[in-house]
């Protein structure tokens, strides 16, 4: 009977199937040869690719800072140490020595402008056993070197290898000093200290600067130029030039400078720096000259000479030997050539950015 039902179910589902085949038709659609273009509806704009990098902006900033700065700086420490026992037969006293060096060198060019700007500080102390009477010895500390120095030298170009500018230089020292080694312990008077004395050396000129590598030598003539000493301390026996009951004298001159400054070898193991500075006054003191009743306060001739010299020898990246030579010549305050030399070595750190 089953079978009878399948039968029947499969017949009629064949007759609908082929009915509805019958049904479908294809009719031909006629096609328009007509060409058609089509519109672009979507308007366009201009679209700027420029955008701002902080980061290359940053890069850039620092690539000109570097080129129109230069700047070289030297920190040295020297010392020695010198010990002995009491048993020990051969003649010796214990000593200390230090010195620290540090000397800063920047220069900015812009155009045709250029300005240097210069500091150095040198101080030595050193220790040694000193008879104090009596029979007694104590370690008494002194100082031996001691200056701070600033200066800076604006200048413009003028024709080729000539500037026109200043310079202005300060000098005094850091701690008093005492003409012997018991003179602090008994209680005499100092012979310097800070700002006692203090110099101010100010110039308007011209600068030539000798078109070599291999030979860089400044010239600065200045055909007006002011030399001032100071003295602050009230206490200091020696008085520098300086009028009894005054704190400063002024004198006006004109002044020659030269600068020279030279590194050889691989990584610059070999530098001589050398600055030879004179002052020729006429004027003895401007600060006086519209109170003298004659011309004796502008009649008197002070020359006044200053030659330093550096030699850096280095042994390694931070081990160095220093020799410094200074030349010294004040007629106002001594008709004597004051001279002072100096071998140290030590460690020494050196940063250029170029």
């Amino acid at each position: 009977m089953m079978k009878h039902i399948y039968s029947i179910c499969l017949f009629v589902a064949m007759l609908f199937a082929t009915e509805t085949m019958a049904q479908v038709t294809i009719d031909e659609v006629a096609s328009n040869p007509e060409k058609k273009e089509f519109e672009n509806e979507v308007k366009s704009g201009e679209v700027d690719a420029e955008y701002f990098s902080e980061a290359a902006y940053r890069a850039e900033r620092r690539a000109i800072r570097q080129e129109r700065n230069t700047i070289d700086f030297s920190a040295n420490l020297h010392g020695s140490l010198t010990a002995f026992s009491k048993s020990w037969q051969a003649s010796g006293d214990n000593t200390i020595t230090l010195l620290a060096n540090v000397n800063f060198l920047h220069t900015f060019k812009k155009g045709k402008f250029t300005i240097n700007n210069t500091a150095s500080a040198k101080f030595g102390y050193n220790n040694m056993k000193t008879d104090i009477g009596d029979g007694q010895q104590k370690g008494l500390w002194f100082k031996n070197v001691d200056e701070i120095a600033i200066a800076t030298a604006p200048q413009w170009d003028m024709v080729k290898n000539w500037t026109y500018g200043a310079n202005i230089k300060f000098r005094t020292q850091f701690a008093p000093g005492y003409a012997a080694r018991t003179s602090k312990y008994n209680g005499e008077a100092r012979v310097s200290n800070f700002m006692a004395p203090g110099y101010l050396d100010a110039s308007v000129g011209f600068t030539y600067v000798i078109p070599s590598e291999k030979f860089p030598l400044k010239l600065n003539l200045a055909p007006i130029a002011m030399s001032a000493t100071y003295l602050e301390d009230s206490t200091v026996t020696n008085r520098y030039g300086v009028p009894e009951g005054r704190k400063s004298k002024y004198e006006g001159g004109l002044s020659v400078q030269l600068d020279f400054d030279k590194s050889w070898g691989k990584n610059g193991w070999l530098r001589y720096r050398t600055t030879a500075y004179s002052f020729y006054g006429w004027i003895s003191d401007l600060s006086q000259m519209a109170k003298a009743e004659d011309k004796s306060a502008y009649e008197h001739i002070v020359p006044t000479l200053r030659w330093e010299n550096t030699i850096d020898i280095k042994a390694s990246k931070y081990l160095s030997t220093q020799i410094y030579v200074q030349l010294y010549y004040n007629k106002a305050e001594i008709d004597k050539l004051q001279v002072q030399s100096m071998l140290s070595v030590g460690l020494t750190y050196t940063f250029k950015n170029k």
